[in-house]
């Protein structure tokens, strides 16, 4: 690896580990970036979920205290992201790599529409959350809640790009609490997601495993993990949209330029 390449991919982790901690989607930053450097695309979604277990890990233990009085709500949906994260990995191993070069294009757009329509969602959630008629009482929308975790954890577990802003609008809507509660669960649900597939990728993919990559991203998205759940909340949201949705589209454009070759 070249030194250029190992200090942008070096920053792009740093970036994501803030980014994801606080709002989710760091995967568009890094994702984009491993593309525009010549990785193959799954090789660069193996590679960068890895790396990124480190910087989930500092963000979710910043957001501990977050947690407090949900131990019981945790250990319900747990079990639903784990075995989404199973699927999703068995997949993104077992479909065809062209499966993904088609598939990777439409979820990188529909991760974009959920970061420029975030500020709707969130907005959605508080209104929700404020209004005790929302709050979640009955089976009925426990078990669409555990549903619902579920696919956002295969979403994940195949492609880890915006699974946390999914997470936070589900959240949101089905617990009680604040936006700040419900991404702390995010945080460790992710957490979680994330360690299946990368013990998948350990035991199934390792010839395909890019380490320069994943030491690179675990190193500086721990990092950026302790620094998104301290000081990333006074950061401008729209500042972080903007150049994920620009570094998305990049992303993009790379993918769709390989399959017209």
């Amino acid at each position: 690896m070249e030194i250029l390449n190992g200090v942008i991919i070096f920053f792009a982790g740093l970036w994501a580990g803030t980014i994801n901690s606080v709002v989710g989607s760091g995967t568009l930053v890094t994702f984009p970036v491993l593309i525009a450097l010549g990785y193959a695309p799954v090789t660069a979604s193996i590679s960068n979920a890895m790396g990124l277990v480190a910087g989930n890990a500092s963000g979710a233990w910043g957001y501990r205290h977050e947690l407090k009085g949900r131990g019981r709500q945790l250990l319900r949906l747990l079990p639903a992201s784990i075995l989404g994260g199973i699927t999703g990995a068995w997949l993104l191993l077992h479909l065809p790599e062209k499966v993904f070069h088609y598939a990777a294009p439409i979820l990188i757009v529909l991760a974009l529409l959920m970061v420029v329509f975030q500020p709707k969602l969130q907005q959605w959630v508080r209104d929700r959350a404020e209004n005790p008629e929302h709050a979640l009482h009955d089976k009925g929308h426990g078990a669409i809640l555990v549903l619902l975790v579920f696919l956002a954890g295969i979403y994940g577990g195949y492609f880890v790009a915006a699974q946390g802003i999914l997470l936070v609008g589900i959240l949101g809507v089905f617990m009680t609490g604040t936006i700040q509660n419900a991404n702390a669960m995010k945080n460790i649900l992710v957490l979680a997601v994330n360690i299946v597939a990368a013990c998948s990728y350990l035991l199934f993919a390792f010839g395909r495993i890019e380490w320069p990559v994943v030491g690179l991203i675990a190193v500086s998205s721990l990092i950026g993990g302790v620094v998104g759940s301290k000081v990333g909340r006074r950061l401008k949201p729209v500042v972080l949209r903007t150049v994920i949705f620009a570094l998305g589209l990049v992303a993009l454009g790379f993918m769709i330029a390989n399959l017209l070759k």
